[in-house]
């Protein structure tokens, strides 16, 4: 089961609804807390490759592996550290990074963020981040750009976790995070270390030994840390 939760496969379908995309989120997740924080709720799969079999049930074509439905243990360590360190997006702009379900920017808010803003490309991420920051009352804005690689407004927190895991993505998301933290901005980023994590160019901030589901990994528990990026 876990070879098939993989970044290789395509959006190759047209695009779903706002609506359509909510409804079936609804119906095809519950709520529940991810291990590292109990103080959020997020609406979870069960059973990612059942998700991912009803979403090209119901519409149509190749869908993208729903990794806004599990609570990655890089973003699970990036949400825990800042909600037990505040200080860090207090009264801060924050943009979260390929939000997934956007356990980071429910967490950035919950910490006292003036303004959070949650970006992904998949139209299925950009349904759930709301109703998740509904769960939580939290307001975020979700964006539909293509934010990676271009240059953002001044003095932002950028945050991104569990970014690393194909080898373009990676080298693009490395590149221009450290470009960012060049500029000014304060990019932090939360990860298992996995194959295509930075080896060098961060400052280690905390480290966690979280809680997983063999269906997706290959443990019952994993290290995930979150680190600042150097220019």
């Amino acid at each position: 089961m876990r070879e098939a939760i993989t970044p290789e496969r395509q959006i190759a379908a047209g695009h779903v609804p706002a609506a359509e995309a909510r409804a079936f989120i609804i119906r095809h997740t519950t709520v529940a807390a991810p291990p590292a924080c109990p103080e959020i709720s997020l609406r979870l799969a069960p059973d990612l490759i059942a998700l991912w079999e009803a979403m090209e049930t119901t519409f149509g074509g190749v869908r993208p592996t729903p990794f806004w439905a599990h609570a990655w243990v890089g973003g699970q360590a990036l949400a825990r550290y800042l909600l037990d360190t505040p200080a860090v997006v207090a009264g801060r702009r924050i943009l979260d990074f390929g939000a997934g379900g956007g356990v980071v920017a429910i967490a950035a808010g919950k910490a006292g963020a003036a303004t959070v803003t949650a970006c992904d490309i998949d139209p299925m991420a950009r349904a759930a981040v709301p109703l998740n920051a509904e769960l939580n009352r939290v307001p975020v804005e979700v964006v539909a750009d293509e934010l990676l690689g271009r240059e953002l407004e001044s003095d932002l927190v950028v945050l991104a976790g569990d970014v690393w895991y194909e080898r373009h993505l990676a080298e693009r998301a490395t590149l221009w995070l450290r470009r960012l933290a060049a500029g000014g901005h304060t990019v932090l980023v939360g990860d298992k270390r996995r194959a295509f994590f930075p080896k060098s160019g961060l400052e280690p901030l905390a480290m966690f030994e979280l809680a997983t589901s063999t269906d997706v990994e290959p443990d019952t528990s994993s290290p995930a840390g979150v680190w600042r990026v150097q220019p």
